[in-house]
């Protein structure tokens, strides 16, 4: 390919149409990645302090608050830079560099909430047998094979990525190198791109969510078989709050990519800002909701705060 279809950089615009309010914008922004490197930062501190945390669940929720640190900073501090200093340059490899990270802190994000899902299907539905079935070994395997679908599934998108070429321009009309915003400046048939994504989206999510209804059907019916009212309700308060995440993650993510793809009469400005909506709300809400649902991280917290 030859060298000049390869700009040196490419230029992120922010959110065009609101170049005036970047700076009133950028507070929310910056507010919602404040919350989510404090609070994720807790969630791994207090685990790792309280060992009546090391279960599980907790193991997961750890991998939950890894995954959400890089998918937020992934983008947040370039978001930063455009909308503060008007620095809106990013290289060639740092742009493809932030586009599989993001891609791939999405992916994980999505295999964490299956293990989330099947850590509470065997803790309701088979509670005997819970820390017979879920071993640390098993855990760390589930990691790792969370780890390798989303590396192996995202590493083809910078590669195909890399090989158009870009001869028209290197504007990019958003806050960060969305491979779809990518592959569209390329002047050649970007079809297989686009095949690709939507092989990964299916790869991804039909199983994913397939499992997660089996899963919740399951333990729903398992809770309103339990006796009493008082049984039902405690049960269900156990895992409303992994619910309230696959919500935070699912809705956005699938709502974004819906619009992108399909919503061609959606502002432009409005795509963008629900784009960064699924790349920074999942990761602020996690923790939060964590914390107020868990009793235990609750506990451990207030003795942080109240230790003299």
């Amino acid at each position: 390919m030859p060298l000049h279809h390869l700009p040196s950089f490419f230029i992120l615009l922010g959110i065009p149409g609101l170049e005036a309010v970047h700076g009133w914008l950028s507070i929310p922004f910056c507010t919602m990645y404040a919350i989510a490197i404090l609070g994720n930062f807790t969630i791994l501190l207090i685990v790792r302090m309280e060992p009546s945390l090391h279960v599980p669940m907790y193991y997961f929720l750890c991998m939950l608050a890894v995954t959400d640190l890089v998918l937020s900073t992934s983008t947040l501090p370039k978001m930063l830079s455009i909308f503060w200093f008007s620095s809106r340059e990013i290289s060639f490899s740092a742009c493809f560099t932030q586009q599989f990270f993001i891609n791939c802190s999405s992916v994980m994000e999505a295999g964490i909430c299956v293990a989330l899902a099947l850590d509470r299907y065997v803790a309701i539905c088979d509670p005997l047998r819970h820390s017979t079935i879920l071993t640390n070994s098993v855990v760390a395997k589930i990691g790792l094979a969370a780890l390798l679908r989303s590396g192996l599934l995202v590493l083809p998108f910078p590669f195909l990525a890399w090989r158009w070429p870009y001869c028209r321009t290197n504007v990019i009309p958003h806050t960060y190198c969305e491979h779809i915003s990518v592959v569209k400046l390329a002047c050649a048939d970007i079809r297989i791109s686009n095949y690709y994504g939507f092989l990964v989206t299916f790869l991804v999510n039909v199983p994913d969510v397939s499992f997660i209804t089996f899963s919740y059907t399951q333990i729903l019916r398992a809770i309103f078989s339990l006796p009493t009212k008082e049984a039902r309700i405690k049960t269900f308060g156990t895992c409303s709050s992994h619910i309230c995440v696959l919500l935070a993650f699912y809705v956005p993510s699938l709502f974004s990519f819906f619009t992108h793809r399909f919503g061609h009469n959606v502002p432009l400005n409005f795509h963008i800002l629900t784009a960064n909506m699924y790349l920074l709300v999942p990761p602020m809400l996690n923790p939060i909701i964590y914390g107020v649902r868990t009793k235990q991280i609750q506990g451990r917290l207030l003795q942080l705060f109240t230790r003299t």
